[in-house]
C-alpha cells in the first residue's frame, strides 16, 4: 500500500494523513470548492477538487473519488466517518475496481446498517437486547397495538438511522400518533426510509459503547469502553475512557459480547459495538458502527494504540500483532467535541469567521484541529472544528487538564461548546461518575452558564486591568 485517498475533510482527514505519513504511505485529499484552502488539502500530497460545496455535489460522489483514485493510481481508500464511510454500496464499489476499502466488507455495512438486520444477526450469540418488536413498521395503527404491548414509555427508533433522527421517546398513548408521524417524516427526510421499530424506553440509561478490531485470520480484539453519556439531541458531545461505573468483570462481559456481535457479521477492521447499560448495571445491545468513531483518541490514548495504523494493516491483510491479553487499560482520557455550535441557543450551528483561533498545548493535551485562523466556517458541513483531548494517570487529573485546557483555546467569532463543555467536567455529579444520558436536560441551563461567562469575562477584565496598571508603573519608572 503505497497511497491512500482521504475521502473526508477536516479534523479526521488529517488525523489519518498522519498515520499514513508516519507509516510511509502518500496522501490524496479530495476537496469541495469551498474547502479549497482547508488544512487537509494543503497536508496531503495531492489534492483533487471534485465539486461544488454541498456534499451532495462533493464528498458524497462515490464514483467521483474512485475516478480520481483511479487516475493517481491509488492502492486504497479510507473514509473516515461521516459522508461514505457506511455506505456499503460504496465499499463495493472500491472492492469491484480493485482499490482496497480501508473498513469492512460492504455485507457487514448492510447487516450492520439496518438496526433491525443488526439485531437478527446477533440473535442466535444471545446478546441482551431491549424488550420492543424488531420488525420494521409504517402503519401508525399496527404500531400502536405493539406500543400498548410493550408498555409505555417506549422509543421508536428509525429502523435505517442514526446520529438521533428518527428517534421519538413517547411517554403515554394520548402522545404516540403525532410522535410516530413526526418519527416516520424524519427518517424519510434523513434517510430516504421511513420504516421504523418499536422498543421500551429503559429509563435511566449510561450509552457504553465497546471499541473493537479484527483482521481477515479470524482475530478480534476488544480495546474497552467508552463512556458516551453526555449528549445533545441524542448526539455525543462529551466521551471518556474507562467508563467510571464498570466493574472488571463488567467490563470484560461487555468485550466479549462485543467481540460475538464483531463475529455474526464477519467484521473486518475497526467497529464500535454500542450498548446501554441501566441502573441495575444489566445492559443491551444497540447497534454496531462500522467505522471508525470520533471519539477513537480516548480508546488510543488508553491501550497506547493507533487505531488508524491497526485499520491500514487489516486492510493490508496483515494479523493484529497483539492478542487480547496483551491489551490493558492505563490512566484516563476525555475528550469535548468542539462544535462551531450556539450552548446558550439550543445548540444550534453558528457559523462565521474565525477571527481568533489558538489552541491550547501542554503536557496530557491533544487537539485534533481542522481549522485555523482566518477560516470561514461553511454550513455545508457537520459544525465540528475540533476534539479537544486531555488526559492523565486518574480520572480527577484528566479532568483538571481538560478545565485548563478548555480555558487556553481562544475562538472569537463564532459560538463554540467550550463554555459548555467546562460546565460539565465542573459539574458535580459529572466529576461523581453518577450520571446518565439525560445530564443535559437534568442539570444544565443556559443562564447557569450565562452567569458562569459573565464571572469569568469579569474575572479577564480585572486581570487585564491590573496588567494595564503595572505596565503603566512600569514606564512611569522608566521615564
Amino acid at each position: 500500500m503505497k497511497k491512500i485517498l482521504v475521502a473526508n475533510r477536516g479534523e479526521i482527514a488529517i488525523r489519518v494523513m498522519k498515520t499514513a505519513q508516519k507509516m510511509g504511505i502518500k496522501t490524496v485529499a479530495v476537496f469541495s470548492t469551498v474547502d479549497r484552502n482547508a488544512p487537509h488539502v494543503k497536508f496531503a500530497d495531492e489534492a483533487v477538487c471534485i465539486g461544488e460545496a454541498p456534499s451532495s455535489e462533493s464528498y458524497l460522489l462515490g464514483n467521483k473519488i474512485i475516478e480520481v483514485a483511479k487516475s493517481l493510481n491509488v492502492d486504497a481508500i479510507h473514509p473516515g466517518y461521516g459522508f461514505l464511510s457506511e455506505n456499503a454500496d460504496f465499499a463495493e464499489e472500491c472492492e469491484k475496481n480493485n482499490i482496497i476499502f480501508i473498513g469492512p466488507k460492504s455485507r457487514a455495512i448492510k447487516i450492520m446498517g439496518s438496526k433491525l438486520a443488526a439485531k437478527e444477526a446477533v440473535k442466535q450469540y444471545n446478546i441482551p437486547m431491549v424488550p420492543g418488536f424488531d420488525e420494521a413498521i409504517t402503519d401508525v395503527e399496527k404500531a400502536k397495538l405493539i406500543a400498548k404491548e410493550v408498555g409505555f414509555p417506549i422509543l421508536i427508533k428509525a429502523s435505517a438511522g442514526g446520529g438521533g433522527k428518527g428517534m421519538r421517546v413517547v411517554e403515554s398513548e394520548a402522545d404516540f400518533e403525532s410522535q410516530m408521524d413526526r418519527a416516520i417524516s424524519e427518517a424519510i427526510a434523513a434517510f430516504g426510509d421511513g420504516s421504523v421499530f418499536i422498543e421500551k424506553y429503559v429509563g435511566s440509561p449510561r450509552h457504553i459503547e465497546i471499541q473493537v478490531m479484527a483482521d481477515s485470520h479470524g482475530n478480534v480484539l476488544y480495546l474497552f469502553e467508552r463512556e458516551c453519556s453526555i449528549q445533545r439531541r441524542h448526539q455525543k458531545v462529551i466521551e471518556e475512557a474507562p467508563s467510571s461505573v464498570l466493574s472488571p468483570e463488567l467490563r470484560q462481559k461487555m468485550g466479549e459480547a462485543a467481540v460475538l456481535v464483531a463475529k455474526s457479521c464477519d467484521y473486518l477492521g475497526a467497529g464500535t459495538v454500542e450498548f446501554l447499560l441501566d441502573e441495575n448495571n444489566n445492559f443491551y445491545f444497540l447497534e454496531m458502527n462500522t467505522r471508525l468513531q470520533v471519539e477513537h483518541p480516548v480508546t488510543e490514548i488508553i491501550t497506547g494504540t493507533d487505531l488508524v495504523e491497526l485499520q491500514i494493516r487489516v486492510a493490508r491483510g496483515e494479523a493484529l500483532a497483539m492478542k487480547q491479553e496483551d491489551l490493558k487499560i492505563k490512566g484516563h482520557a476525555v475528550e469535548l467535541r468542539v462544535y462551531a455550535e450556539d450552548p446558550m441557543n439550543d445548540f444550534l450551528p453558528s457559523v462565521g469567521h474565525l477571527e481568533v483561533y489558538q489552541l491550547p498545548v501542554g503536557e496530557g493535551v491533544r487537539v485534533d484541529n481542522g481549522f485555523e485562523q482566518g477560516m470561514d466556517i461553511p454550513i455545508y458541513y457537520d459544525p465540528m472544528l475540533a476534539k479537544l483531548i486531555a488526559f492523565g494517570e486518574t480520572r480527577e487529573e484528566a479532568i483538571q487538564i481538560m478545565i485548563k485546557a478548555i480555558e487556553n483555546y481562544h475562538v472569537e467569532g463564532v459560538q463554540t461548546t467550550l463554555a459548555f463543555g467546562k460546565f460539565v467536567f465542573e459539574h458535580e455529579a459529572f466529576r461523581s461518575g453518577n450520571f446518565d444520558t439525560h445530564f443535559v436536560k437534568k442539570y444544565y441551563n443556559t443562564e447557569v452558564l450565562k452567569q458562569q461567562m459573565e464571572q469569568e469575562a469579569k474575572i479577564a477584565a480585572m486581570v487585564a486591568l491590573k496588567h494595564y496598571f503595572e505596565d503603566q508603573k512600569i514606564i512611569r519608572l522608566l521615564n
